[in-house]
């Protein structure tokens, strides 16, 4: 069973490791030293926390445990006004990873959707292993800009 805790700024350090184990294998690929991609990658990290502070600065942070261990993340957006419950992200570290956790945390917002008569909307790459995820949980794809694409899930909305 998953829990959720408010992200804290102890957490800093945690947020960094699991953001470099969800890129290490892309970043491997480049043939950088171990510097350079710490650089990079503190890099892309800080943009990526800028970046959602400042287009979803009500989001609910929270971090993931199992069994008292940090397991991952999960940012969501509720925007109330729009009917809308956003998943900016979710991560978890890869020795949580194909265990159905993922899964379970998706559809608990589903059911909240459901339950709010809301829309359950999400980005994701087109070459990430979570898109099958999605599209087997019902979600639809509606628009891509070439980097991600845009998926909604409506329930019986």
């Amino acid at each position: 069973m998953i829990q959720k805790c408010p992200v804290t700024p102890d957490d800093r350090s945690f947020l960094f490791l699991l953001y470099c184990s969800t890129r290490q294998a892309e970043v491997k690929a480049y043939g950088w030293d171990d510097m350079m991609r710490e650089q990079f990658l503190h890099m892309q990290w800080n943009a990526q926390q800028h970046s959602y502070a400042m287009q979803f600065p009500k989001a609910e942070q929270s971090i993931l445990l199992q069994k008292n261990k940090k397991a991952g993340r999960m940012i969501v957006n509720r925007q109330k006004e729009k009917l809308t419950i956003i998943l900016i992200d979710i991560s978890l570290l890869p020795e949580f990873q194909n265990r159905g956790i993922g899964t379970s945390l998706i559809r608990e917002l589903q059911a909240e959707a459901e339950e709010e008569k809301s829309i359950l909307s999400l980005s994701v790459l087109p070459a990430s292993p979570a898109l099958r995820l999605y599209e087997r949980l019902g979600f639809r794809a509606l628009e891509s800009d070439g980097y991600h694409i845009r998926m909604e899930w409506r329930g019986a909305i």
